[in-house]
């Protein structure tokens, strides 16, 4: 396969965040053959850290602090999946001001401050 490795960091692990967790667990060799680069999710940013989630991911992957990911070097796409205004504006111009992708569905963010 390919030894690049893509780093994804969630804001966010509600239904969607779970869902994408388990798809690109799901689909990881598939998306490997397609692309040449694996997907790995290295950060989850979530309210709760101490809550029960039935993910594949290992515990320490999971932070309180949205931050430590839009400034963490080592991700390299960050899954904004917050929803609203704040703290998702915020915490994807940082993302972008550290020269990180972004991925978002946030409708109400884009329509409200989207150029």
């Amino acid at each position: 396969m390919t030894d690049r490795i893509v780093r994804i960091g969630l804001l966010g692990c509600g239904t969607v965040g779970a869902s994408v967790v388990r798809l690109v667990h799901e689909h990881r060799d598939d998306i490997a053959l397609r692309t040449g680069c694996r997907l790995e999710i290295a950060r989850v940013a979530v309210r709760d850290i101490s809550r029960d989630r039935t993910l594949d991911l290992d515990p320490d992957v999971f932070t309180s602090d949205a931050g430590s990911i839009v400034d963490d070097p080592e991700v390299d796409i960050v899954c904004e999946l917050l929803g609203g205004i704040e703290p998702a504006r915020t915490s994807i111009l940082r993302a972008l001001a550290n020269g990180k992708s972004v991925v978002t569905a946030n409708k109400e963010l884009l329509a409200t401050n989207g150029k």
